[in-house]
């Protein structure tokens, strides 16, 4: 038997508060690529908006300037999903 609860809606969370949920060996490779740029660049001192990266390869790049376009294989891991310590 299965049970479920009914919530008015005022009382239901919106997805847009929900953060994505991502496979942690894209998760891991959107930080190596985070963490290879900071290396290559430590004097740059603006951040990403994120990583574009195809979830099957892993390989991605930054994206500085406006959410992308993607292909159906890629997704967007924002900024705020790069470092654990970072601004959420």
């Amino acid at each position: 038997m299965v049970y479920t609860t009914w919530e008015p809606a005022e009382n239901q969370h919106s997805d847009r508060n929900v953060p994505p949920l991502f496979d942690p060996s894209v998760l891991r490779a959107a930080r190596q690529i985070y963490r290879a740029y900071q290396e290559a660049h430590p004097n740059h001192t603006t951040d990403p908006l994120g990583v574009a990266i195809d979830c099957y390869t892993l390989r991605g790049q930054l994206i500085f300037y406006r959410q992308p376009a993607l292909l159906p294989q890629e997704c967007f891991v924002p900024f705020s999903h790069l470092e654990p310590d970072s601004r959420r």
